[in-house]
């Protein structure tokens, strides 16, 4: 497996090897072993499928605080996605920065995100399918958002306010100056 550094540095893309012939193609998709030798030591407990039956299906900006706070290990397996992890650690250098990467099923890309940043994505095709690995299991009382189209995170979605579809719950989130219930 390969690593790609991001521009900050706690996030990761990781690139696990594809073997490809005429029959199709092979990959490990994840293990352990392999993840401890790049030092990554982390005991995923869930695993979550995100089926979007439309483009520009906007998902986030979500998180959960401690003691349920998530690291994530995210993939797409059908489709693509716009990825986006927001850092959110308040005594970080890069707080309120943000890491953006395109995932699709064709290039089997992941990206491991820690806890302490709030997670989104934009589905670019129809049917995409988002898999994710977490450390923590989901808890209600301890998940928290912050509202996607935020001016001040300056991420450049790939679709307009007008045209993303969203959950009423995702639209009420606050902006990240107004969050309380950050890191």
């Amino acid at each position: 497996m390969q690593v790609i550094e991001t521009a900050i540095p706690d996030v990761k893309i990781l690139v696990p090897r594809v073997f490809r012939d005429e029959r199709g193609v092979l990959c490990e998709s994840y293990s352990k072993r392999a993840l401890a030798s790049l030092g990554i030591d982390l005991e995923f407990v869930q695993d979550n499928h995100s089926l979007s039956l439309e483009r520009n299906v906007v998902r986030g900006l979500h998180f959960q605080i401690p003691p349920f706070a998530q690291d994530k290990l995210v993939r797409v397996v059908s489709g693509s996605a716009f990825d986006v992890a927001v850092d959110i650690r308040r005594d970080s250098a890069t707080f309120g920065k943000h890491v953006a990467t395109v995932l699709s099923a064709e290039d089997f890309r992941q990206v491991l995100i820690p806890a302490g940043f709030a997670h989104g994505f934009c589905t670019l095709e129809a049917n995409t399918l988002f898999l994710y690995k977490v450390t923590r299991f989901y808890s209600p009382q301890h998940d928290r958002g912050i509202l996607w189209d935020d001016p001040d995170l300056g991420i450049q979605w790939p679709v307009s306010t007008g045209q993303a579809l969203l959950s009423e719950k995702d639209l009420r989130f606050p902006r990240l100056k107004d969050s309380t219930d950050l890191f």
